[in-house]
């Protein structure tokens, strides 16, 4: 088995300090092969915001890879988003801003889909998608995992990343078997499979540790691999909680190389 904790949308400067703890035992107490990240490690892109996030990943003790989101980069001061978007990020966070991560039968390739020109939306341009591709092992789990959805329900109200549809359209067609994303503070897992099954399966975290109250709680998901079977157990903290639940588990297996619910 191959166990991957996934955390998204941390929003350090405007996080549940409260949370911090119960959230980092969890995740040490998990012993994860990896962890993964994606973007918003912060609320406003500030130093002392990048050197909490910073303190926090840290103190996870197990290997560890991370995306930025769009909340990583400066909003107001546009020189900066313009010429130097990722400065404080690669002080604080890793200077690499499409890590890969590979462990037992698990490769995780991150990609940046953060767009400067557009602050919120999101881009994956045609050489991130040729990249991804690319780097398909035949005989492992590819995952890739970036901030911004690859599909959003009916009821968002943000536009779609560009490149979305494009990029799900090769990723299916060349061996992805998974996605990671965040950004929209909504949970989803399995909600774009076709009846019948996908060849890719969509994972949307929730926010770990953000403090709007509007998001109602905050949650990760720890990820288990087991040949073709995929077992979730997401974690939450409803708002008005000191600390996390214990987890519902989400299952889906491989059949015929689709995924399917059970």
């Amino acid at each position: 088995m191959t166990r991957i904790i996934h955390l998204s949308d941390l929003h350090f400067g405007f996080e549940r300090r409260e949370l911090i703890e119960p959230l980092l035992d969890l995740v040490n107490g998990a012993e994860a092969n990896l962890v993964v990240v994606t973007g918003d490690l912060t609320h406003r892109g500030r130093s002392s915001q990048f050197a909490r996030a910073r303190a926090f990943l840290r103190r996870i003790e197990a290997p560890l890879i991370a995306v930025p989101g769009n909340h990583d980069i400066p909003l107001y001061r546009l020189t900066d988003r313009m010429m130097q978007p990722y400065l404080r990020y690669r002080r604080s966070i890793a200077d690499e801003l499409e890590p890969i991560g590979h462990v037992g039968a698990v490769r995780v390739q991150g990609l940046n889909s953060v767009d400067p020109m557009s602050w919120q939306r999101g881009i994956l341009t045609p050489a991130q998608m040729r990249r991804a591709v690319e780097a398909v092992q035949p005989d492992c789990i590819n995952i890739v995992a970036l901030h911004h959805p690859m599909q959003q329900r009916p009821e968002v109200d943000k536009a779609l990343m560009r490149g979305a549809s494009d990029a799900l359209a090769l990723f299916e067609r060349s061996g992805v078997d998974l996605v990671l994303s965040g950004h929209l503070h909504i949970w989803s897992a399995g909600a774009f499979l076709a009846p019948s099954g996908r060849s890719l399966l969509q994972i949307q975290g929730g926010t770990a540790l953000c403090a709007r109250e509007d998001d109602l709680q905050n949650e990760f998901a720890v990820l288990d691999f087991a040949g073709d079977e995929l077992a979730i157990h997401r974690h939450v903290s409803p708002m008005n909680e000191r600390g996390f639940r214990p987890p519902q588990i989400i299952r889906f297996r491989r059949e015929g190389g689709l995924w399917q619910p059970g």
